[in-house]
């Protein structure tokens, strides 16, 4: 979508404004605690999920079946070879 210069200076002159007209509103405000209690879990599950994918691909080089694989991670050997075969490699 084509914009003209007058368009974006007329954004930017809107954009200004509402910045300068900005009243801090504690409603708004996150709770530190909780968004740090939420990047720390969301940080947990991805060394977590880092972890089953270095496990599954020893149990790969050792032989272990998908199927096998995938009663461990709690799905069908299919679902599991889905989900790790490409991140394996």
């Amino acid at each position: 979508m084509p914009r003209t210069v007058e368009e974006i200076l007329r954004h930017a002159d809107e954009l200004a404004a509402r910045f300068e007209n900005y009243e801090p509103n504690d409603a708004d405000e996150l709770d530190s605690t909780a968004v740090k209690l939420l990047r720390d879990a969301i940080q947990d599950r991805s060394e977590a999920e880092r972890h089953v994918i270095e496990a599954v691909r020893a149990a790969r080089i050792s032989g272990m079946s998908w199927s096998a694989i995938g009663t461990f991670v709690g799905t069908t050997g299919e679902a599991a070879r889905q989900r790790y075969a490409d991140l394996l490699a």
